[in-house]
């Protein structure tokens, strides 16, 4: 049986003093915790205070501020072929650079070459973006003072927009509206905007001037008109300083060859002829395939304006210097002189050293027989020409790129023994 005519009189000692020990115990482990809570309370105020007396800490980013002096321009699509050499230009000229760009065109690469020859703080800054989300769109803005964007993110090729329409409605008109809402709401004031001479369609007279009637017969030209008329709507009753440039077919790579272009394998076949050219030169694919050999041309193949992207740059800055507010300036940016694609493989065959072989097709759709420039506008106004009008001469430059970048921007290809 248990115990239970234990006398209630005795005393306690050992339950007592084992409460008195934990008592103790409790009240110790209390005093060491509040003593932690301190320290941890002092060391951090000591991190906060070394933290605010270190450089940079309390001063905001010099690109959220606007600094006199210095332009800070945003480049959508400053990753790819004709953003990156814009952005190359800029640096030169000593603007503040914001690239911003979801890289589904452009190259990573080309970035890192522009941070390793700008790699000053406040000169260059790249945000990985898509310009169809609006929320990221209006982040960007809030936290960068702009004083200038210029919208060259685009996806632009012909053949692929007459496969793929939704696409460059998406990516050219409506990612349009959304920078421009953006620009509206943060009050940039300033658009230079990279359009086409494919707004214009097909023509019945060359040259083509800025009057000529605009009526794209494709996707990608119908996208960028669009996009135009949006722009044009808008500045009619706000004092936005607005340039559209138009320009023709772009070829050519930096000249000191930091730059090039270099587009997905998977584009390929929708690429700049100079693209196919140089593969078809360096063995990537078995020949040239020239689609279209039955317009009403001299030599049968179409016949298009080459413009370096060299002389194209310094169009969009010469825009830039001249923007005003409230005026909208639409120039076109070209040669002025029509060549043919026949013309075009003979010079890439000189240019390369290589007899590319050459295989004639039918017509690819949405293409158009003839178009070329009559650049004397943008001469006038912006005291612009195009410097680099020698075909070869600016193959040469591109193809010495191509050869020492055989796997584009990526490692080097290891050399077959």
């Amino acid at each position: 049986m248990l115990p239970f005519n234990r006398n209630r009189n005795q005393p306690r000692t050992s339950r007592s003093w084992s409460l008195s020990g934990m008592d103790y115990a409790d009240s110790k482990r209390k005093s060491n915790f509040v003593g932690k809570v301190l320290l941890l309370a002092i060391l951090t105020a000591l991190c906060i205070i070394m933290l605010k007396q270190s450089p940079g800490f309390s001063s905001p980013s010099p690109f959220s501020r606007h600094e006199p002096g210095m332009t800070h321009v945003l480049v959508t699509g400053g990753a790819g072929y004709i953003g990156s050499h814009a952005a190359l230009r800029l640096l030169k000229d000593s603007y503040r650079v914001t690239i911003v760009d979801n890289l589904s065109r452009g190259n990573i690469g080309a970035i890192k070459v522009l941070q390793e020859k700008f790699p000053e703080p406040g000169r260059l800054q790249f945000i990985y973006a898509d310009l169809g989300d609006v929320k990221a769109v209006h982040k960007i803005f809030a936290e960068n003072a702009f004083d200038a964007v210029m919208h060259f993110a685009a996806v632009a090729y012909v053949g692929e927009s007459t496969l793929d329409p939704l696409r460059y409605y998406h990516n050219i008109t409506s990612n349009t509206l959304v920078v421009l809402e953006a620009m509206a709401a943060h009050g940039v004031k300033t658009l230079i905007y990279s359009s086409t001479c494919a707004t214009y369609g097909e023509p019945e007279r060359m040259p083509i001037t800025e009057a000529t009637h605009q009526a794209p017969i494709n996707p990608y030209g119908k996208a960028k008109k669009m996009a135009e008329d949006i722009i044009l709507d808008f500045s009619k009753n706000s004092d936005m300083a607005v340039m559209i440039l138009r320009y023709f077919n772009v070829i050519g790579s930096d000249p000191e060859g930091r730059l090039g272009e270099a587009p997905r394998p998977e584009l390929r076949e929708h690429g700049r002829i100079s693209g196919a050219c140089f593969d078809a030169a360096m063995g990537i694919i078995p020949g040239l395939k020239v689609k279209g050999t039955d317009y009403k041309t001299p030599d049968g193949t179409c016949i298009r304006d080459y413009i370096d992207v060299t002389d194209l740059v310094d169009a969009h800055v010469k825009a830039l210097v001249k923007a005003t507010p409230g005026k909208v300036g639409i120039y076109n940016v070209g040669t002025g002189k029509g060549r043919s694609v026949k013309e075009f493989v003979e010079a890439c065959k000189k240019a390369t050293g290589v007899d590319i072989k050459v295989e004639y097709l039918s017509r690819r759709p949405g293409d158009y027989a003839e178009v070329y420039s009559d650049p004397s506008k943008i001469l006038h106004e912006l005291n612009w020409t195009a410097q680099y009008t020698n075909l070869q001469e600016s193959l040469q430059i591109a193809w010495r790129w191509q050869q020492s970048h055989r796997n584009g921007y990526g490692p080097p290809l290891a050399m077959s023994s």
